[in-house]
C-alpha cells in the first residue's frame, strides 16, 4: 500500500486518527504540567487540497469535506470542536485549500510550556516540515527513521506525553514493526501513552496484529476500528483503525460519542461499523 500522504490527506482515516489525537492532547492539557508530544513519522505538516495529488484522488470530500458541513449533534460537535478549530486555522481568507497533518494539529493544540517533537525520514517532507516549524522554540524537527525514535527519544524530559506512531505503510511487515517498536518504547516509557495508526485493508493482517498485541503483555491496549463500508475482495482501504496505550479514562466514554456521529456523517454504505475492543485490560493480558 503506498500511502504517500498527498494522495490522502484529510480523508476518512485522518479524521477519526486525529479526532483521536485530538481527546488525548486535551486530556494532557487537563494539568498544568508540561508535557511533550513525540510524532515518529511526521509527513510534511500542512498538505494542499488543491495540489494535483490531493485532486486526483479528491479522498478528503469524503472525510474532512464531509465532516466541515455536517449538523453534529451537541456532545460529538463539543468535543470535535478543537480538531475542527485546528483544521480551520490552517486555513486563511475563509478559503478552505489545506489539511493539516498530525504535528500541526498538536502545535495547534498545545500550550506555551509544551513541546513537540516531529520527526520525518523522506528528505522533501522533512524539509517541508522544517521551513514550516523554523523560528518555533516550541517544536524541534528531526530528519531520522522514526523507528529509531521509539529508543533514541525515549522517556521525553518532561516524563508525560504522548507518542504518535503512523507510519506510510508502504512496505510490507509494518504491523509487525508496529508490535516491535511498541514494545521496545514501552519498555523504556511504560508511563507514556501511545497512538498506533494502522490500515484495515488485509482483515488476515489486521488480525495478526491483534493477537500480537494481546500476547505482548503491556497492558491498557484499547483498539479503535472505524469502517466506512463492508469488507471488500479488491486491495482497498475499507477502515482506518488506532491502538491506543494507556488511554485516558476519559476516552473510552468520548469515543463512544465521538464515533457514531462520525459514522453517521463519513459511512459510504451500510454495513461498515465501528468498534472499541480492550485487547489488555489493566493487568497484562487481561
Amino acid at each position: 500500500m503506498n500511502y504517500r500522504h498527498d494522495f490522502h490527506a484529510g480523508n476518512f482515516a485522518d479524521v477519526v486518527k486525529h479526532a483521536v489525537l485530538t481527546r488525548l492532547v486535551e486530556y494532557l492539557k487537563i494539568k498544568d504540567k508540561a508535557f511533550r508530544v513525540i510524532d515518529t513519522h511526521a509527513g510534511a505538516g500542512v498538505y494542499n487540497l488543491s495540489s494535483d495529488a490531493a485532486q486526483r484522488t479528491g479522498e478528503w470530500l469524503g472525510g474532512i469535506g464531509r465532516l466541515r458541513s455536517a449538523q453534529l449533534p451537541a456532545p460529538a460537535a463539543t468535543l470535535l470542536a478543537p480538531y475542527l478549530e485546528a483544521v480551520e486555522a490552517t486555513n486563511k481568507g475563509g478559503n478552505f485549500t489545506h489539511y493539516p497533518g498530525s504535528p500541526m494539529i498538536v502545535r495547534h493544540l498545545v500550550r506555551k510550556q509544551d513541546r513537540l517533537t516531529a520527526i520525518e525520514l523522506h528528505p522533501q517532507d522533512a524539509h517541508r516540515l522544517a521551513n514550516l516549524f523554523a523560528g518555533d522554540h516550541q517544536a524541534r524537527i528531526i530528519e531520522l527513521d522514526g523507528w529509531l525514535a521509539l529508543g533514541a527519544h525515549l522517556p521525553p524530559k518532561e516524563k508525560r506525553g504522548l507518542v504518535m506512531v503512523d507510519p506510510p505503510f508502504e512496505q510490507p511487515g509494518e504491523f509487525g514493526r508496529l508490535v516491535q517498536g511498541l514494545v521496545k518504547a514501552h519498555r523504556r516509557w511504560p508511563g507514556g501513552i501511545y497512538a498506533l495508526w494502522y490500515p484495515v485493508k488485509d482483515l488476515q493482517a489486521v488480525a495478526g496484529f491483534a493477537k500480537d498485541l494481546r500476547q505482548s503483555g503491556i497492558p491498557k491496549i484499547l483498539d479503535i476500528r472505524f469502517a466506512i463500508r463492508p469488507p471488500s475482495d479488491e486491495p482497498r482501504l475499507d477502515g482506518t483503525g488506532m491502538v491506543v496505550v494507556n488511554p485516558p479514562f476519559t476516552l473510552e466514554s468520548e469515543l463512544r460519542v465521538i464515533l457514531p456521529a462520525l459514522h453517521r456523517v463519513l459511512a459510504e454504505t451500510p454495513g461498515g461499523e465501528w468498534t472499541l475492543d480492550w485487547l489488555a485490560g489493566e493487568a497484562a493480558g487481561a
